[in-house]
């Protein structure tokens, strides 16, 4: 954890080049999972795709929570933490109307972008990239590949993707799926910009990502899984007569919450 690492004294950038010291990235789906994880020190928080979609009703990765996407930053953009909101795709195939996306974004206090190929054609992300850096120079664009996530892991693709990505102006790339320790150090290696590998709790530990060269370790949605398992477990604990274990904020924490956030926002209009 980086407490000592506020927002106003590192830039979002900033927080991807410690050597040693990788940004642990975690997932939010709404401003309650989001000011908890702020409160304990978190200096970047991070959206979930599948996280917004499954709160909607709605599938993941199909171009469907656009609006939904811009709401939760406009919820949590103006907070004390750097935001960075995953938008599957772009929600577009068209550049023009990602970079429209990102001018959003930025408008209301997102400072990163993870954009994904989905294995369709790299040049089509590449193309993407160029035109969000041109509207929104400040954005930091990561570029996710999921050539381990949906593919079959091709090496040489990866590479190939990722090289296009850094080429086309992304700030970061990312490899979710990528677990194996000698290709992580090996991608480590031959970039040129910070490799984000998602967290697996299968796979290498955070101490053992850091030692790679690992720059930032995003958490997806094992958070919002999580969460969903926990009220599973509770309800499970009940019906069995047994008392439920676990971490529980009081009803007066969760409700300081929405105190917190309606004092930030009557202070941003007024200033």
């Amino acid at each position: 954890m980086t407490a000592d690492l506020p927002p106003g004294k590192t830039s979002f950038a900033g927080l991807h080049h410690r050597p040693g010291e990788p940004l642990i990235l975690p997932n939010a789906w709404d401003h309650a999972s989001a000011a908890t994880l702020a409160a304990r020190g978190f200096p970047a928080i991070a959206t979930s795709s599948l996280a917004v979609a499954a709160a909607a009703g709605l599938p993941d990765g199909e171009s469907a929570t656009r609006e939904h996407t811009l709401r939760l930053a406009l919820t949590l953009g103006s907070e004390p933490y750097h935001l960075s909101v995953d938008a599957e795709d772009g929600f577009s195939d068209d550049p023009a109307e990602v970079a429209v996306l990102a001018r959003e974004l930025w408008a209301v206090g997102a400072v990163g972008v993870n954009l994904e190929d989905g294995l369709g054609p790299s040049g089509r992300l590449a193309a993407k990239i160029t035109a969000v850096k041109a509207a929104v120079p400040g954005m930091f664009v990561n570029a996710r590949t999921d050539t381990y996530w949906s593919g079959d892991g091709d090496e040489k693709d990866t590479l190939r993707r990722l090289d296009t990505y850094q080429q086309a102006g992304a700030d970061g790339v990312f490899v979710p799926g990528l677990t194996d320790p000698a290709r992580i150090a090996d991608l480590v290696r031959r970039l040129r910009v910070p490799l984000n590998i998602l967290h697996s709790p299968a796979g290498p530990t955070v101490p053992r990502l850091a030692a790679l060269g690992v720059a930032r370790i995003s958490l997806g949605s094992l958070l919002y899984r999580r969460a969903l398992g926990a009220a599973l477990d509770v309800m499970t604990d009940l019906a069995a007569g047994r008392a439920p274990g676990g971490t529980t904020p009081s009803y007066d924490e969760v409700r300081a919450l929405a105190r917190s956030v309606s004092a930030s926002r009557s202070a941003n209009s007024t200033g």
